[in-house]
């Protein structure tokens, strides 16, 4: 079984996360604290299978080149030029100033100078994944909030890379360090400088000669050699991390025409690395470790949690932005992560940390993950309770509000993918100057309509909770206009679940789709194809001549029967068989038998419908049979639909006739049986 034993790693380790995920979901905690408990439990200190830490940890650094490859895909360098007033000096200067606070609590317990810098270092790092997927679920990644806390964490970032090249060097040759690291620095500056104006030039052209090809797979094998070639590259040649290699690699294609088709190719491969990197995380953890120390986890994770959000948010507060956006980017700075772990990794290889110093970095790392959804759940509850203090919160947003936050829309309709459809149907609400909001997953799109000034969200709504921030309980309609069928199913479904009374109209692929998405709770649902073939019905029924109120019913049931031609349903006969007569220049019109009318109990000859009017009865339908010329002897019931025929005069008088109230019912029974 040895040779299938990376295979075995990789089957538990996903079937750990898997049941993990499904166990902070119930708990209403974000996925990744259950990958992160799945990898203790599959790790060496606890009893049971004991995953390979070092195979799953090659693993999960193929996700981390994956996560910042999708990174480069959906942030600009203008974005971050845009932003580079508060996120180059509010970076540098919070992590000198977290740095600090963690040397100063290190060496009141005797650490070395060292391992306190490393230390400081590593706890003052925010982590991308956690950011990236805490702005994505919040609908904020493409809001000026978000762009500045991407562009502060694209700082951090770039400093965490040049620490580690020193660190690098100073490992290699601590007698020349300075010669080492100035060579170093040089080298990873040629690669950046190469990326920029070489790699923005080939990468692109070679993903749309790879389009022109037309074969998925080799243009999906594109992308996956690009974001993994490039990082090796980057740190095999030119010392520089496999994370910044791959940030760049992804860079080089963000204003590609390819750039939304590469992000959806390589987004399984995100996911699923990226898991097994946050269960190769918390294989590191000693729960052993955590409670006999837990005075000191305690206190570093207060630093994380508290200190540095807080220290951040009132440096951010000094530059000419909204109140709102300090705190937002306070708030993602309440924990640590991937550049953490690799910093200490690489301080454990040179002796500058021993293991439990580093297993208190991975104890931390832990504990501010779990708590940084409850950080950012933090940040209205604050924001109102500073504007109850109009002086306070005079001071403090001093700049301005920033543009309204989709959660504080109202009466506005959620339009689900900006494709040809979804943006004909924003042209149309905007027209009608109605409130809308945009979801959608490329960022493209997006900008487009932020210069329009129309509300959106960067965000998978099946793969996110960004439909938790689209404010579907205030909202008067959902519309969704994706065409991936299974993507349109999770949304309805998780739409109905957020708001029962939500009026839902979805666009479905197949027929069976669109009973599908009925059942999921979709009220109105379309399928463009069959769609166009009633319309073909339509305008030939009207083209014969036929009434257009008429014929208007029939195709409002046939949609309502989710496209089903044949008929089937008691309606659908009786609209059918209207425009039949109508047709013949006569009048059919249904009548429903109660209990105070003229037809209780009666026979068609009894009743004598035909001698009193002039028409005739054709049809009951009775539940869901229907009876054509019904028998002379036959006796009308309470809910029977009668059918009467006949020309506009003998309706007219029919529907006279059958308008008169009459006996009680008994009293008409025992009259009709006499």
């Amino acid at each position: 079984m040895q040779e299938l034993h990376l295979l075995t790693n990789i089957t538990v380790a996903l079937f750990a996360a898997f049941l993990g995920g499904i166990i902070a979901r119930r708990l209403n905690l974000p996925t990744i604290v259950g990958y992160l408990l799945a990898g203790i439990v599959i790790g060496p200190f606890t009893p049971g299978f004991v995953g390979d830490v070092g195979a799953i940890g090659q693993l999960a650094e193929i996700g981390v080149i994956f996560l910042m490859f999708g990174v480069g895909l959906h942030f600009s360098l203008r974005d971050l030029w845009v932003v580079r007033d508060i996120a180059l000096p509010g970076a540098v200067i919070q992590m000198a100033l977290v740095t600090a606070l963690g040397f100063g609590l290190t060496q009141l317990w005797g650490w070395t100078i060292g391992a306190s810098l490393i230390f400081g270092v590593a706890i003052s790092i925010a982590s991308t994944v956690v950011l990236l997927r805490a702005l994505e679920d919040r609908g904020l990644l493409n809001t000026i909030h978000g762009r500045v806390a991407m562009g502060w964490l694209v700082v951090e970032d770039i400093v965490s890379v040049a620490i580690l090249v020193l660190l690098r060097a100073f490992g290699e040759n601590s007698d020349a360090i300075l010669q080492v690291g100035l060579l170093t620095m040089a080298k990873a500056g040629i690669f950046v400088a190469l990326m920029l104006f070489i790699g923005m030039r080939f990468v692109p052209w070679l993903f749309v000669r790879m389009a022109f090809i037309e074969s998925r797979e080799l243009f999906i094998l594109t992308v996956i050699v690009v974001a993994l070639g490039t990082a090796f590259a980057a740190s095999e040649f030119f010392g520089v991390s496999l994370a910044l290699g791959a940030f760049l690699a992804g860079i080089t294609i963000n204003e590609s025409t390819t750039s939304y088709q590469v992000g959806a190719d390589v987004l399984p491969f995100r996911e699923v690395f990226t898991i097994l990197f946050f269960v190769s995380v918390g294989m590191l953890v000693n729960p052993l470790y955590l409670v006999a120390n837990a005075g000191h986890v305690l206190a570093v994770t207060a630093v994380v949690v508290i200190a540095k959000p807080i220290l951040t948010a009132l440096f951010a507060l000094v530059f000419p932005y909204p109140a709102l956006t300090a705190l937002i980017v306070g708030a993602g700075r309440s924990q640590i992560g991937e550049f953490s772990f690799l910093l200490g990794t690489a301080a454990l290889g040179l002796r500058l940390l021993n293991a439990d110093q580093y297993s208190l970095i991975l104890a931390c790392a832990v504990l501010s993950i779990v708590v940084n959804p409850l950080v950012f759940r933090a940040v209205h509850p604050i924001a109102s309770w500073l504007k109850k203090h109009p002086d306070l919160w005079a001071r403090l947003d001093r700049h301005g509000p920033a543009p309204a936050l989709p959660e504080q829309l109202e009466n506005h309709v959620v339009v689900v993918g900006y494709g040809r459809v979804g943006h004909h149907i924003v042209d149309v609400l905007e027209y009608l100057k109605l409130p809308r909001l945009v979801v959608d997953a490329e960022v493209t799109r997006l900008a487009e309509l932020e210069k329009l000034g129309v509300p959106t969200l960067f965000g998978d709504a099946a793969n996110s909770e960004v439909l938790k921030h689209a404010g579907l309980t205030r909202a008067r309609a959902l519309v969704v206009t994706v065409p991936d069928e299974a993507t349109a199913e999770v949304v309805v479904a998780s739409a109905r679940a957020l708001a029962p009374q939500l009026a839902i109209i979805a666009r479905a692929g197949t027929q069976s789709g669109v009973a599908r998405l009925a059942e999921l709770g979709a009220q109105d649902v379309i399928h463009p194809e069959l769609e166009g073939g009633l319309e073909i019905v339509r305008h030939t029924l009207l083209r014969l001549g036929l009434p257009p109120v008429e014929v208007q019913k029939y195709t409002d049931v046939v949609r309502r029967d989710h496209y089903d031609i044949t008929v089937s349903t008691p309606e659908e006969y009786r609209l059918l068989e209207q425009l039949a007569y109508a047709q013949r220049g006569l009048e059919l019109v249904w009548h429903q038998v109660d209990q105070a009318g003229p037809l209780i109990y009666q026979t068609v000859m009894s009743a004598g419908i035909r001698d009193r009017t002039g028409a005739s009865v054709v049809a009951v339908l009775r539940g869901e049979q229907v009876i054509a010329n019904p028998k002379s002897a036959f006796q009308f019931q309470p809910g029977d639909i009668v059918g009467l025929i006949g020309e506009e005069s003998q309706i007219r008088a029919a529907q006279e006739f059958l308008a008169r109230p009459t006996k009680v019912a008994s009293e008409t029974l025992t009259d009709s049986a006499t």
